[in-house]
């Protein structure tokens, strides 16, 4: 006689707990996928849409992961802000030998530092759109990143301002002024092609521009620094 089928249970095999550093690379990989789904919501959604739902859903990750890694959705926006994603950072606006950058006279270093801001931002379309959302409505997260700024104008002032800035106050209100009137040419180019004249959808244009920061440089820095 045949025997009998076991009745016994087979269960499977049981799986070993992932080693530390898979759960590390994981953990960073989920970060880095909700970091970025913020931006992305952002210009899709602007703030109104921007929430704990849509950026996990954005980065297919589940929701209980911003709080875990990050404490919340204010805190992941802040750190969406300083990721160098949004607003280019002082180091990279020094280039590849900030110390060549740093020696310049003033002139140069202001202008310099306004080029290469001017072309970090036009590559930043997310980082256009996300301008033009503020705008539009701001509220509590937007203020996050105007703190992100904020922190990034005072790095900046105290790198690249030397003690020119400091005998002549009045010239941080000034470069605050050109790096605002930039952003705006910047978010207007989105829809507006020739503005003033100068076409800023294109090179040609940004290179007018270019051309007049490098020619204010020259004449506000060879000014008496005694006088206002």
């Amino acid at each position: 006689m045949s025997p009998l089928p076991s009745t016994e249970t087979r269960l499977p095999p049981s799986q070993p707990p992932k080693p530390a550093s898979a759960r590390t690379r994981d953990r960073g990989s989920s970060e880095l996928r909700l970091i970025a789904a913020v931006g992305e919501v952002l210009a899709r959604d602007g703030f109104a849409g921007l929430g704990v739902n849509a950026v996990a859903k954005q980065a297919c990750v589940d929701k209980v992961l911003i709080y875990r890694y990050f404490g919340g959705l204010p805190e992941l926006v802040r750190a969406w802000g300083g990721s160098g994603s949004f607003w280019p950072s002082v180091a990279e606006l020094l280039g590849d030998d900030p110390q060549a950058v740093l020696t310049l006279p003033t002139a140069e270093r202001w202008t310099r530092f306004l080029e290469i801001f001017i072309d970090s931002l036009r590559q930043r379309p997310l980082t256009v759109e996300i301008l033009a959302a503020e705008v539009a409505a701001p509220g509590e997260l937007s203020r996050i990143l105007d703190a992100e700024r904020e922190a990034w104008g005072a790095e900046a002032a105290r790198v690249l301002g030397g003690p020119e800035f400091a005998r002549r106050t009045h010239l941080n209100a000034l470069t605050l002024l050109v790096i605002l009137g930039i952003q705006m040419l910047i978010v207007r180019s989105r829809h507006t092609a020739v503005f003033s004249g100068i076409d800023v959808q294109t090179e040609a244009g940004w290179a007018q521009i270019k051309t007049a920061v490098a020619a204010t440089a020259r004449d506000l820095f060879a000014a008496d620094p005694a006088q206002p």
